[in-house]
């Protein structure tokens, strides 16, 4: 843009150390530079940013401390890469250089890395104004587990941890905002998944009306999770400068500083036990857990309440004590990261379950079939309070089909009594792993959508999610065009501008066809009730005589009358003369879509693995998944999402570990040395089964997809590796896996 300065900021390289002082004088000298702001710069408006997601206090005895991220460091840094100071410039690269001016005195303390050393008597704190690094404490309970253990005939006790990974998104987080002093509006062009909640925070940040700023968020590469995070301190800053300095302002994340600066997700400790019967009926399970959230808090407990509400899967369990420690740590903020939270309830839930299946000796696929919930169960209530602070239901699902299409898919039984052992007797550490999930998603609180017939007859749709690469804008389209008669390629859909729409809450959890697409489908009823009211009284025909097609209202039995949907659109908004009363001008409708409750999508991953022994790699040598997301809308773009979820399942198993030293520095914080799968790591072809059992939460029938690759593959491939290396007495109650770690594992046995 016209004047555009650039920001770069220097960032703490401690995990935890004090701020004694901080000296940019020289910097300001520096040529080129328009302004360097630290904390104290700031003033008033210097102020730790909104709690994006409330505690759902509903849960009794319910603990939670409240830390949310801040601007700029003014005491202290909490993590390696929170910012100290912006430095504005004509340029990047003066911005960049300047940086090295600024002269920093910082006291190093002891940093905070491990979760169970943190709680302890004595361990550094996070933040000083707290007896301990306690983040929150939650207890919730479905029946009396203590009583169903007393009775139960085996229990199956582990301790499993999940390490923490990156989003890893394509691209980076970026921003460019501009203060038009003149129209008195700032805009902001940002990498989000939520452009109307932006709006509303930094609106509410800069004391604005949300009619005074504009948020535009463009095709963004990537999001899963980490962008929908908000008043970070790169966005709020760049809105605050631009204020004081009436120039646009462009910051772009380069990738160290997403391995350091983007929230990550994953890291969990959990102690769970398993109570059956001898035929192996579940009677109960307990699950306490640590939960990593970084330095700060802002977004509550979505994370861990979404383990809590999973854990339990497709299960018919009756006694349920789960309990959980949030922890602050030195290290990068926890928020969402795709499947948030539920990929560790599944590895819980089905590491726990092949373990019990040892103990009892039976198929663990028998195992599972034999505790699903039937499919004339539904809805079924779990008790147990989730992301969305009501109770999780399960609103439909046919479990045991899901799971015998996944063994059916990849011949389970017939691999298992014949192809093992042919494989294994030629040396081959060949294994299979199963896993069953659940997906909640296309939770509340509302989208809208609004769709114009334009005096061109061509179809205008507008609605407030974000694009990271979902296919909205041929899904939308679709549901439009299917009702309003024309072809998808005329309806122009617009996403992702405050200015178009203005209320909606954005793009996640697995919502977006579920919660905007039903949107969209009640604004195109909404039209098409228009249209055939007001073409009814032109071609003087009863209504249900009438028929859209090809952009034509037509007599159905008489095809030649016919009236177009431009000049339907001419004469609904008319220059002269008088309407009816209760008239409303032009062929436009604006609806809103909120579900009572979150649909649940849910469906059965197996796949079969060969280890080399020589070089501790495992090869996937099949890969299928039987999946049921409701009524599939394009079926393209459904196993579209799969794939790019396996994706990042399958680097979540076995490529993608933020390593840290004790001093919480990241020692692998770059892609040379952080692991993403890339295309000759992935399966030779993933096979996609559907089922279809239709939500009864909404009109379309729609549930979510967006996360189900993610969310149970890291199960299943530990299942399978485990599996493959179960003759040498091997059980793998960890994630990701990794050649070293296999390494580790394999070796005492060998000797």
């Amino acid at each position: 843009m016209p004047g555009m300065l650039h920001a770069a900021f220097l960032r703490s390289d401690y995990a935890h150390a004090r701020l004694r002082s901080i000296d940019v004088s020289a910097a300001r000298a520096h040529p080129g530079v328009v302004a360097v702001y630290t904390a104290e710069d700031m003033g008033d408006f210097w102020r730790p940013g909104p709690l994006l997601v409330p505690a759902p206090h509903s849960i009794p005895g319910l603990i939670f401390n409240k830390r949310t991220q801040i601007p700029l460091v003014r005491d202290k840094a909490r993590h390696v890469g929170e910012p100290l100071a912006v430095v504005i410039a004509d340029s990047r690269y003066t911005a960049e250089d300047a940086l090295a001016d600024i002269l920093l005195d910082m006291d190093p303390l002891d940093a905070v890395t491990d979760l169970e050393q943190a709680l302890k008597p004595g361990s550094a704190l996070v933040h000083d104004d707290l007896p301990s690094n306690l983040a929150a404490h939650v207890v919730q309970h479905k029946g009396h587990y203590a009583e169903a253990r007393a009775r139960a005939d085996v229990v199956v006790r582990r301790r499993i941890s999940i390490d923490r990974g990156a989003a890893a998104a394509l691209e980076n987080r970026g921003y460019v905002a501009w203060w038009d002093p003149k129209m008195q509006q700032l805009t902001m062009w940002a990498t989000t998944q939520a452009p109307i909640a932006l709006r509303n925070v930094m609106a509410g940040m800069l004391g604005l009306s949300e009619t005074d700023v504009r948020v535009i968020a463009p095709f963004v590469g990537g999001g899963f999770g980490p962008k929908i995070m908000l008043a970070q301190p790169e966005e709020v800053l760049l809105c605050w400068a631009t204020r004081k300095l009436g120039r646009p302002i462009k910051w772009i994340e380069d990738r160290a500083e997403n391995f350091v600066c983007t929230t990550q997700e994953r890291s969990q400790l959990h102690d769970v036990e398993i109570a059956l019967t001898r035929d192996g009926k579940i009677v109960g399970l307990q699950d306490v857990f640590l939960h990593d959230t970084g330095a700060y808090d802002p977004y509550a407990l979505t994370v861990p309440l979404n383990t809590q509400t999973h854990t339990m899967g497709p299960y018919n369990i009756p006694n349920f004590h789960t309990e959980y420690r949030v922890v602050f740590t030195n290290k990068m903020i926890v928020t969402p990261v795709r499947g948030a939270g539920r990929p560790q309830g599944v590895f819980i839930m089905e590491r726990i379950m092949d373990a019990a299946a040892r103990a009892l000796h039976m198929d663990p696929t028998e195992l599972r079939r034999i505790n699903m919930i039937p499919p004339d169960a539904f809805p079924f209530h779990q008790t147990i309070i989730g992301q969305d602070f009501t109770e999780q239901i399960y609103d439909s699902a046919n479990f045991p089909a899901t799971l015998q299409m996944a063994k059916e898919m990849i011949g389970y039984d017939q691999f298992v009594r014949t192809e093992q052992p042919r494989l294994r007797s030629q040396g081959k550490h060949v294994g299979i792993g199963i896993a069953c999930f659940t997906e909640s998603g296309g939770v509340g609180p509302y989208e809208g959508a609004r769709i114009t017939v334009a005096s061109s007859g061509k179809i205008n749709l507008a609605t407030g999610v974000g694009t990271q690469g979902q296919g909205h804008f041929t899904s939308f389209a679709q549901v439009a065009a299917e009702h309003l008669g024309v072809s998808p390629q005329d309806v122009h859909v617009v996403t992702g501008d405050t200015a178009q729409f203005q209320w909606g809450t954005g793009t996640f959890a697995s919502r977006g066809a579920v919660v905007a697409g039903n949107a969209v489908n009640a604004a195109a009823l909404a039209v098409r009730g228009k249209i055939l009211k007001l073409a009814s009284k032109l071609l003087n025909t009863p209504e249900e005589e009438l028929e859209l097609a090809d952009g034509q209202v037509r007599v159905a039995d008489l095809p030649e009358q016919t009236i177009s949907l431009a000049e339907l659109a001419f004469k609904a908004n008319p220059m002269r003369g008088s309407v009816e009363p209760g008239t409303e001008p032009g062929l436009e409708s604006t609806q809103y879509f909120g579900p009572q409750y979150g649909a649940t999508a849910s469906g059965t991953v197996a796949m079969i693995v060969e280890v080399d022994l020589e070089t501790m790699l495992v090869q996937i040598q099949r890969f299928v998944i039987a999946h049921d997301c409701g009524t599939v809308l394009n079926p393209l773009i459904v196993d579209g999402q799969i794939h790019g979820g396996v994706s990042m399942g399958i680097g979540q198993s076995f490529y993608e570990q933020l390593m840290f030293n004790e001093g919480g520095q990241l020692l692998n914080g770059s892609l040379a040395d952080y692991l993403l799968p890339n295309a000759l790591d992935m399966p030779a072809r993933i096979e996609i089964g559907h089922l279809n059992t239709p939500s009864p939460l909404n009109p379309m029938g729609s549930k979510g997809v967006g996360e189900a690759g993610a969310i149970p593959t890291p199960s299943a491939f530990v299942s399978a590796v485990e599996n493959a290396l179960g003759h040498l007495g091997i059980e793998i109650m960890e994630s990701p896996l990794s050649p070293n770690r296999i390494f580790e594992l394999v070796q005492p046995k060998r000797t």
